[in-house]
This record gives structure tokens, C-alpha cells and sequence, in this order.
């Protein structure tokens, strides 16, 4: 087996479809590609983990649940809990809305079938903010879901100053990382000048530009070079 679709397999534990046909098609590319999202992906500024669980959030925000289905699994076999994994949803939701919201539950599902906990499903997909906040709590069962809570609430009184604040301050997951999730929710829909503001909250709260240059990488492997373009603009030079 090329080493391609040996990475692959090793990921995913099967070969993607789509591997499969770039194998097919051209080897070399694969192993190209193979190559940049292995470099990506490794431990660096952020750490795999880390970045798996931005890309399963980054994907939710765009309503892409193929690719976040595919770094949620990253995400759980890494290390990411239940509930931090909901909390980078929330900050999904934040970006985009319900609609968001709508799509992590596919993901949430996925995570919490991984970790071997039984998901029953409502019988009418929840199309209500509140159903799916309801739903949310209902599958974290023992988890702790004190913030899911609270959110709901806050959200509830349509307050968006008291909205953000809540969604991206500290939980189980910290506020660096969150402001980091939004960075990447703008730059994988390629709106680099409306990043801008996210990018100095970001640095505000202790992200640096390691880090902000990872969340470009991990962008560039679900939403194409053309993500590099739109956060470099903002990326200070490199020191040496």
C-alpha cells in the first residue's frame, strides 16, 4: 500500500472514498497532499488535537458536515471531552447561528458514539434554537452542562454583547482558543478583511502569531490555498 493511502487508513481507519480515487487517478498527488497534511497536522504552535477540534468547529460553522465529521473523529481520538467539544460548537453557533448549531449535532452524535454512549435521536430533527439546546443537554447526560445552560439563557435574553462575552469566555475550553475558532471561521470562508477585528481580539487575549499562522494551515487543508491568502495579509513577519 502507497504510503498515501497507509496514512489514511491509519487515520480514518478505512480508506476514504475520495483517497481511494485521488490514489487512483494520481498517486503523486495523493502523496503530495498526503505530505502537507501530515506537516500540518503534527504538534506544533497548537497541538493536534487542538487543531482537529478547530477544523470539526470551523467545518460546522460553514454547514460542511462531511469535513467536520471527519475532525470530530480527530478530534475524540486525540483527546477533546464531550463538553469541549461543545463549547467549539457554541462558538460555531456564534459565527453561524442556528443553522450551525443544527449541523454539530451531527458531529456531537458522532463524538458521543465514539466514546460508546448510545444516541437517541429525536424523532423530528430540532429545528428550534431551544430544541437543539434541549437536545444537547439531553445527550451530555451526566456531563457537566452548566455552561450549555447558562448559554442558553444569555442567548435567549438577545443580548449580543452578553452573547459573545459567554460564548467565548472561559469554560472547558479557554477563551485563547475560541477567539482562535472565530479567527478560522471567517478566514475558511475566505472574508480575511472581516477577520481582522477576531485576529486583534485574538492577539488581545494572549494568541500569538505561531498559533494564528496554525489556524491558517489547518484553513488551508479545508478550504484551499486561498484561506493562506486571506490570513497572511494580517500575519506579522517572522522574527529570526
Amino acid at each position: 500500500m502507497r504510503k498515501g493511502l497507509a496514512y489514511f487508513k491509519e487515520v480514518y481507519d478505512e480508506v476514504p472514498g475520495w483517497v481511494q480515487k485521488m490514489h487512483d487517478y494520481s498517486p503523486v498527488v495523493l502523496d503530495h497532499y498526503t505530505g502537507l497534511r501530515g506537516e500540518i497536522m503534527q504538534d506544533g504552535a497548537l497541538s493536534r488535537k487542538e487543531k482537529d477540534v478547530l477544523l470539526a468547529s470551523m467545518n460546522a460553522a460553514r454547514l460542511y458536515a462531511r469535513s467536520m465529521g471527519y475532525h470530530t473523529k480527530g478530534a475524540i481520538d486525540f483527546g477533546s471531552t464531550i463538553p469541549e467539544l461543545v463549547e467549539y460548537f457554541l462558538v460555531s453557533y456564534l459565527y453561524g447561528g442556528t443553522a450551525a448549531l443544527k449541523v454539530s449535532l451531527e458531529g456531537l452524535a458522532y463524538a458521543l458514539e465514539l466514546k460508546g454512549v448510545k444516541v437517541t435521536k429525536p424523532q423530528e430533527n430540532p429545528d428550534s434554537l431551544e430544541e437543539i439546546f434541549e437536545t444537547i443537554i439531553k445527550w451530555l447526560g451526566r456531563e457537566d452542562t452548566s455552561f450549555v445552560v447558562d448559554s442558553l439563557a444569555i442567548i435567549q435574553s438577545g443580548d449580543n454583547e452578553k452573547i459573545e462575552e459567554k460564548l467565548l469566555g472561559e469554560g472547558h475550553v479557554s477563551t485563547r482558543m475560541k477567539h482562535l475558532n472565530m479567527v478560522g471561521n471567517y478566514i475558511t470562508q475566505l472574508r480575511g478583511a472581516d477577520a481582522i477585528p477576531w485576529i486583534e481580539k485574538a492577539r488581545a487575549v494572549g494568541v500569538t502569531e505561531a498559533e494564528l499562522a496554525d489556524v491558517g494551515y489547518i484553513c488551508v487543508l479545508t478550504a484551499g490555498i486561498p484561506a493562506w491568502f486571506e490570513i497572511s495579509d494580517s500575519l506579522k513577519l517572522a522574527t529570526k
